[in-house]
């Protein structure tokens, strides 16, 4: 699903216009970003939460030598999905 058959379908179950859908599932995930850009978890109940987790400085090998490198330390955004999702799937 991307995010036009996922706006056609808030708009089916709202009764709004697919636009406003649009605009209100983008406003939804810029806010998230957002928060995810200070460090703060997002949790939504019955669906999951959002964190962020640093990934500390690491060695590893350049696949095309196999000489060793050192991969930077980094963050990425992770999601867990809540009991109520889980029993969805």
């Amino acid at each position: 699903m991307n995010i036009g058959e996922l706006a056609k379908a808030v708009a089916g179950a709202t009764g709004s216009s697919e636009a406003d859908a649009k605009k209100a599932i983008n406003a939804v995930f810029d806010q998230i970003a957002d928060a995810a850009v200070k460090g703060e978890e997002v949790s939504i109940n019955g669906f999951g939460k959002f964190t962020v987790k640093e990934r500390p400085e690491r060695q590893g090998r350049n696949p095309s030598n196999g000489e060793a490198i050192t991969i930077a330390a980094s963050k990425k955004v992770t999601f867990t999905a809540a009991k109520g999702l889980k029993d969805k799937l």
